[in-house]
């Protein structure tokens, strides 16, 4: 299996939740993955994985969230060409612009070259009943891509 990182954001759990059934999901396709929270991350590590997930909320009207800030500034000086790369993230709708930190961040590793290999995950808040097997699916689908490539380190 590949060598993949996530790496997170999250104030009020929803979006670690998220995080830990996305790594279930990875775990149950046979992958191991490392996980971090953003503030003790560096976005130069993302260049030494295969594979990389991030997550983060949605802050205010549309933003990342401060403690991703500095990561999200970092990652202009990568080069990310071959590294396979998924998002996701806890939103709230009750804001005019819906998980919009998904977006950015997706549009910032595309911008430096990785490939995004799934549509972002945007879940209202905390995951419940079948959107906790959504964020399964999710990690399933994502090392699958690893899996199918017969990446096997």
């Amino acid at each position: 299996m590949a060598n993949l990182l996530m790496i997170y954001a999250s104030m009020t759990g929803n979006t670690e939740d998220m995080a830990d059934l996305i790594v279930e999901g990875i775990r149950e396709a046979g992958g191991t993955i490392t996980v971090q929270m953003v503030m003790d991350a560096s976005a130069t590590s993302l260049a030494d994985y295969d594979g990389v997930v991030l997550g983060a909320y949605t802050w205010g009207d549309g933003e990342l969230p401060d403690e991703f800030l500095s990561f999200y500034s970092e990652m202009d000086k990568l080069q990310l060409n071959g590294v396979k790369a998924a998002v996701f993230g806890s939103c709230d709708s009750s804001y005019p612009e819906y998980g919009a930190a998904v977006d950015l961040l997706i549009d910032k590793l595309k911008h430096i070259g990785a490939d995004v290999v799934l549509n972002g995950l945007k879940i209202e808040f905390s995951p419940s009943g079948e959107e906790r097997e959504v964020c399964k699916y999710f990690g399933r689908q994502f090392a699958a891509h690893f899996v199918q490539e017969g990446r096997t380190h």
